[in-house]
């Protein structure tokens, strides 16, 4: 099992993330999650990106991974939400780019699945070093 890091900003990183667009996005996770052989541990979520930790067998490559869950999140999203496509300039609702990084099950899985889960929280901000987590407020 492998454990990603991913994080994906909106096109032209515009502030459309919502908490109906959080809920959708996990939703569909949830689907993705029963369809392929994966496991969404945790999805934070702030105003312009997504972070995902995602548990994956070693047979998905990062770009499967990566265009699975962006296609199928972003089709939804625009089905749900129609009016998103306007406020998007009725492009993508994903930017072509992302962020992903392992994640090591004993090094510092814990940090990052804290770091996730405070996404889009006010004033707390956190910082990853060498398996240690800081809280700077």
């Amino acid at each position: 099992m492998l454990l990603y890091h991913f994080v994906f900003p909106t096109q032209f990183r515009k502030v459309v993330i919502d908490n109906e667009i959080d809920k959708i996005i996990k939703d569909v996770c949830l689907e993705i999650a029963n369809r392929y052989e994966l496991h969404f541990v945790e999805i934070g979520s702030d105003k312009d990106h997504v972070h995902f930790l995602v548990q994956s067998v070693p047979t998905f490559t990062i770009t499967k991974l990566v265009t699975t869950i962006k296609s199928i999140t972003a089709k939804e999203i625009f089905f749900k939400r129609p009016d998103l496509k306007k406020q998007m300039w009725g492009s993508n609702f994903w930017t072509s780019g992302y962020y992903v990084s392992t994640v090591g099950a004993h090094g510092n899985e814990h940090a990052i699945t804290h770091y996730v889960k405070q996404q889009g929280k006010e004033k707390e901000y956190y910082q990853i070093h060498k398996d240690q987590l800081t809280l700077f407020i």
